[in-house]
């Protein structure tokens, strides 16, 4: 049991649990996911941690479908900065405690703001990483960004 679902059953929320096999070697783990579940790329959605300027260079958390690309100035914009750049995989991993492919937005070591593209609110469920590679979880949006104290945002490169 992961951090991710511990918190889930902590706090009620309604989910269910969706393993397949992972392939390791893939860089693009959404669509890996989406393959593997036989699930459309635009409801599978990965977690991007993100440094934002400002008054610091703070992470944040973004998600976005796996159909799509991050826009980053719109998540600077969002985040009340002006500039935004990807975390290096190695402090996505320290400060979340999950391994990249598995970086879920729910139960990290430390809790991050989180922005999720309003893209989601399309769907009744949407799939998120479960905290490990091959393990998403299916609950509905608007469940998440309440355990989440998430805002919806466009978060999506145009096209």
């Amino acid at each position: 049991m992961t951090p991710a679902i511990k918190l889930l059953d902590k706090l009620g929320v309604h989910y269910r649990i969706r393993e397949y096999k992972s392939d390791d070697d893939s860089r693009n783990y959404g669509q890996s996911a989406a393959l593997a579940l036989q699930q459309d790329t635009t409801q599978v959605f990965k977690t991007l941690v993100a440094i934002v300027d400002g008054n610091q260079r703070k992470p944040v958390v973004a998600l976005v479908s796996a159909a799509h690309q991050l826009d980053l100035k719109k998540l600077a914009a969002a985040s009340q900065g002006r500039k935004a750049m990807m975390a290096e995989p190695a402090v996505a991993q320290k400060v979340t405690g999950y391994v990249v492919g598995g970086i879920s937005p729910l139960g990290q070591r430390n809790r991050l703001p989180t922005l999720l593209d309003n893209s989601a609110t399309n769907f009744q469920t949407i799939f998120i990483s479960g905290g490990k590679r091959g393990l998403q979880l299916e609950l509905c949006p608007k469940d998440l960004a309440g355990a989440l104290d998430a805002r919806f945002t466009d978060l999506r490169k145009p096209g």
